[in-house]
């Protein structure tokens, strides 16, 4: 149970801006293996950040109630919240990804322009648009519950919506690991903070990993149809095979900025199979 706090607090620590630092940091440890043992926690780090939005969401919601603004309200400020709580930290990847993969076709260009902290005109806009497509998705999402809550005096506004980003926060972070499984890893091993945490991943690593996952989707099943998830986790995987493709056609494999990229888009899929599916 000690080694399971001390690697979920590593992950937290690697994964948010949460502050771990000081005699726990020091509880907590570090090393490549311990940072490799972490990746089997990055859904339980999505459960924290997804229950952080989702009682934002539900906050803003229940905050403004009949206002037809407050489903967009709700999405936008805890958007927002995900942001601060990571650092932007999986954007950050997916507009390197973006960039890399949009500036050149040559592969090893494309590596050095990942690389790059500065963010070009295909990152831009990958970021605008992952953002946009993230609030529009979440803001229908928390709408639908506000159209099931009329003449329904035991229904709480924004609770579809919440459950969304709760169940949605995890499901991005386990379908990444699988690109550890299968592809190699290609960034710099000398530079690369990810390297210990990429170069592998063990089946008791992803054994955890899904662990958290069926929890949370076990948990969001309360407030969601059963066949709502199995599209929203769908359409998340169908994500995950196209990104899968795309970096071992173009990359041969992927950096620390592909988990990133691949987490965002997952996220959205997984938004918009819930979406289609009511």
């Amino acid at each position: 149970m000690l080694q399971f706090i001390r690697d979920y607090l590593l992950a937290v620590q690697f994964f948010t801006r949460i502050p771990v630092t000081g005699r726990l940091a020091d509880w907590v440890g570090f090393s490549p293996e311990a940072l490799r043992r972490s990746a089997g926690h990055f859904p339980g780090v999505g459960v924290l950040v997804g229950a952080v939005a989702a009682a934002v969401f539900g906050l803003l919601q229940a905050a403004l109630p009949g206002s037809a603004a407050a489903p967009l309200v709700a999405a936008v400020l805890s958007t927002v919240v995900t942001v601060l709580l990571t650092g932007g930290f999986h954007e950050d990847g997916l507009a390197d990804v973006a960039d890399g993969l949009g500036g050149s076709y040559d592969r090893e260009r494309a590596l050095d322009i990942m690389k790059d902290s500065r963010v070009g005109a295909f990152g831009a806009m990958a970021l605008v648009l992952a953002l946009l497509a993230k609030v529009a998705l979440l803001a229908l999402l928390g709408s639908v519950e506000i159209m099931a809550a009329e003449g329904d005096a035991l229904a709480l506004a924004g609770l579809y919506g919440a459950a969304a980003l709760g169940a949605g926060h995890v499901v991005s972070r386990t379908l990444p690991l699988l690109l550890i499984r299968w592809l190699a890893h290609v960034g710099d091993t000398a530079t690369s903070k990810s390297k210990p945490l990429a170069d592998q991943i063990s089946g008791a690593s992803l054994l955890m990993a899904f662990s958290w996952c069926f929890a949370a989707l076990a948990l969001a099943s309360l407030a969601l149809d059963a066949i709502n998830l199995i599209v929203g986790c769908g359409f998340a995987t169908l994500a995950l095979v196209w990104m899968l493709r795309l970096f071992k056609r173009r990359l041969q494999g992927f950096t620390g900025d592909c988990l990133g990229a691949t987490q965002q888009v997952c996220e959205i899929a997984f938004y918009l199979g819930l979406a289609v599916s009511v």
